[in-house]
């Protein structure tokens, strides 16, 4: 069961700072403290409410990663250590490619830019063909498709970044990039998502992702000014697009 201190929130074997406890708040509407306890028999359910929590759920140290004041920490075994300073601008990150080479996202100044997390065998795949006609149509005028492969939502990505290249190629016909896979939520999370979410958080203000296929829109200036869902249609913000290219 969830109890508090002063310092601390413990929830099972896990230990969050203050600083993370409002990023799990509404779950507790929606999910009893005793699911989260036995998170390690409730994989599916705990990962999707908590997917921060449950990354490292099959361990019993307390283990953590969190930011705050623009630097990178992690708890582990009551001890607390600095990783890395967070990125201050879109273009201070730097992805691997499908290659394992960094795509420096420095060379996205001026440009539109979409990112997806995609996946292979999910029932949101066929968006591919509707990303690579926004893609043709608005290419030309400075926009920026980056797909990041993640095999975290129902293991729908369980291929090699060759495989899944060929396989966006010769089912979808995709041009755009589609760099190296990733994780998108827990300790493992790249840059790129933390980034992304900590500008702009989903539904009910969960930062998490939550499933395949979903959307940050980020413009000239590298501000995120769009996330969308899972089942928003890539056709469907084209209107945005349109509008941020012009502006």
């Amino acid at each position: 069961m969830a109890t508090s201190s002063s310092n601390f929130f413990f929830c099972s074997s896990h230990r969050f700072s203050k600083t993370r406890i409002s990023s799990i708040l509404f779950t507790r509407t929606f999910c009893s403290a005793s699911i989260l306890a036995n998170s390690t028999r409730n994989t599916s359910l705990t990962s999707f409410l908590y997917p921060r929590i449950t990354a490292n759920a099959s361990t019993h140290h307390k283990f953590n990663y969190y930011h705050h004041h623009n630097q990178y920490y992690y708890h582990h075994n009551n001890k607390k250590y600095s990783t890395m300073s967070a990125p201050s601008s879109f273009y201070d990150l730097k992805p691997a490619d499908k290659t394992g080479a960094p795509y420096d996202f420095s060379q996205l100044k001026g440009k539109v830019v979409l990112i997806v997390n995609v996946a292979s065998k999910c029932g949101f795949t066929p968006q591919y063909k509707e990303l690579e006609e926004v893609y043709k149509k608005y290419s030309p005028e400075g926009l920026v498709i980056l797909g990041f492969p993640c095999n975290q939502f129902g293991h729908q990505e369980p291929g090699t970044d060759e495989e899944i290249t060929q396989f966006c190629q010769l089912n979808y016909g995709v041009t755009f990039p589609v760099l190296k896979k990733v994780d998108v939520n827990g300790s493992n999370a790249d840059p790129v998502y933390e980034f992304l979410k900590s500008k702009k958080s989903g539904l009910l203000g969960f930062k998490g992702i939550k499933w395949n296929f979903e959307k940050f829109l980020i413009d000239k200036n590298g501000q995120v000014i769009e996330r969308y869902s899972s089942i928003t249609k890539p056709s469907s913000i084209a209107s945005e697009i349109e509008k941020l290219l012009k502006a």
